[in-house]
């Protein structure tokens, strides 16, 4: 009964003629951003901060919420039709939509990602809205130790991901992890690896890794082919829905990828990004029914399954920062800023203190839910006619929209040189057969996995025990092991191969 109480009251904040234009401008502006190659909603979100000082606070959060959360929407509409992930929880879903949309299923990849996508945002919200307060305790039982050990899972868990052999897999992990050390030493202050470049000591922009080593990567290899050998997809694109056989196999992918994101996004430290990689692990591991086209090939599953878990993800994150005040990810320590900015004090006392905030914000994402997927799928025809642009003004357009969000970023043309060297560099790894989206991970997990290592060691005055000595630390660190062991195993590593295998 209070529960419904406190939804009452938040609709009634939400469903004001303001906060519902600011919900849908938050919307269609994150999926608009999420569909620009380029242009995230990090930087969209910092630039807009200052506009929200002459907003209430409910709206200014309302609307900052829907550029987030719609651009997990709209992230996958580029990753699916070319090759760019433009949120790092999109990585994965370029791994089987690309092959759709390159098969001529764009469409039903599209729609699967968009009905994924509402139903785990929806799921997500309700389960922001009935169990934050007892989750709360799960997050604040996880320290230093227990984090630390939760990346190191992650990590193994993209060993499995990533096709070809483990050893390239491995050593992309350990490239991704060094590029993450790049930068000042948080602790000491000292800037390390930068070579004496002044530009270094900030370190190595995800964005720059990102839009170089998939976007320029991806474009100077089809730039390697001559013009007849250079797809042309557009003309097999039939169908927009997916057919009963796609949700059939979409469905338990979706529920999966829904409840996993659930319970991943709740923790600090990348919920949407871990949520995404591990549901697309579980489908893998999932036995293809008969007929089934393999991952890496285009298999629906491996698009519904992280859509579904990274929006799930995005919507539960707001769990830690609404009842802890802890920031999970870049786009909620803007939000953080959003809310200080007007006075308020994340943490528990919000739920309190200002209810209409609270619950108003909740309700909010159930409304913005239901405007993305009217936004979606009626324009996936749109989307899908991005396609039909020829090749030689798609991919300068793509590379002037990934050079302008670059640049917006910190405002750096030196971010545009890097963008190019990791052009070459990913060019590479796809001559070298290397699949770079371990690196991704690598990147981003390794400094939060370097402070919180420093930090449980410091706690714990130099005692490595505590990485075994703490249950749940322990527990993680024996479920990646047995993980590893399991896909090192002769027979299971032989499967793991001709599950790779291209026809």
């Amino acid at each position: 009964m209070e529960l419904i109480e406190h939804l009452s009251l938040g609709f009634s904040v939400a469903f004001t003629a303001q906060n519902l234009l600011y919900a849908f401008v938050g919307c269609l502006l994150g999926t608009l951003i999420g569909v620009l190659p380029g242009i995230g909603p990090v930087a969209t979100i910092a630039m807009l901060l200052p506009v929200t000082y002459g907003l209430e606070p409910v709206s200014a959060l309302i609307m900052l919420a829907g550029i987030y959360y719609g651009a997990q929407y709209g992230g996958s509409t580029t990753a699916i039709l070319v090759n760019l992930p433009g949120e790092s929880s999109s990585v994965v879903t370029v791994i089987d939509g690309y092959q759709m949309a390159r098969k001529g299923r764009a469409g039903p990849a599209l729609a699967a990602a968009g009905l994924g996508s509402f139903f785990a945002g929806c799921v997500g919200t309700l389960v922001l809205a009935a169990f934050a307060p007892p989750l709360t305790e799960v997050a604040l039982s996880f320290g230093p130790s227990e984090y630390f050990s939760l990346m190191i899972m992650g990590l193994i868990g993209a060993v499995v991901l990533a096709s070809g052999s483990l050893l390239k897999a491995l050593a992309m992990i350990v490239l991704g992890l060094l590029l993450g050390l790049v930068g000042t030493d948080v602790n000491s202050g000292v800037a390390r690896f930068s070579f004496d470049i002044p530009e270094l000591t900030d370190g190595i922009s995800f964005v720059v890794i990102a839009m170089g080593v998939f976007g320029y990567g991806e474009i100077i290899s089809n730039l390697s082919h001559s013009e007849d050998k250079r797809e042309v997809f557009t003309d097999k694109v039939k169908g927009i829905m997916p057919t009963k056989e796609d949700f059939r196999n979409m469905l338990p992918a979706v529920i999966r990828g829904t409840a996993l994101g659930s319970v991943l996004g709740i923790l600090p430290g990348g919920g949407a990004l871990l949520s995404s990689f591990a549901a697309y692990t579980i489908e893998k591991k999932t036995k293809l029914r008969p007929g089934e086209v393999p991952f890496g090939q285009g298999n629906i599953r491996g698009v519904a399954a992280p859509e579904s878990a990274n929006n799930a993800g995005a919507q539960t994150s707001f769990i830690p920062l609404l009842t802890l005040g802890i920031p999970p990810n870049a786009v909620m320590a803007l939000m953080v800023g959003a809310m200080t900015i007007h006075n308020i004090q994340p943490g528990p006392q919000v739920m309190t203190s200002n209810p209409e905030l609270f619950w108003g914000l909740i309700a909010s994402m159930w409304i913005g839910n239901a405007m993305l997927i009217i936004l979606n799928l009626p324009l996936i025809g749109m989307w899908i006619k991005l396609l039909a642009v020829p090749y030689r003004w798609l991919f300068p357009a793509i590379v002037l929209f990934c050079a302008i969000g670059v640049y917006s970023t910190n405002n750096n043309s030196f971010d545009i040189w890097m963008v190019a060297l990791f052009g070459a560099i990913g060019y590479g790894f796809i001559k070298l057969g290397c699949e770079p989206a371990p690196l991704l991970l690598g990147f981003i997990l390794g400094p939060m996995m370097e402070e919180y290592l420093r930090r449980a060691l410091l706690i714990s005055r130099g005692d490595w025990s505590v990485f075994v000595t703490r249950p749940i630390s322990a527990s993680l660190l024996a479920a990646a092991t047995l993980l590893l062991v399991i896909v090192l195993l002769p027979s299971i590593k032989k499967k793991r191969e001709e599950a790779f295998v291209e026809e």
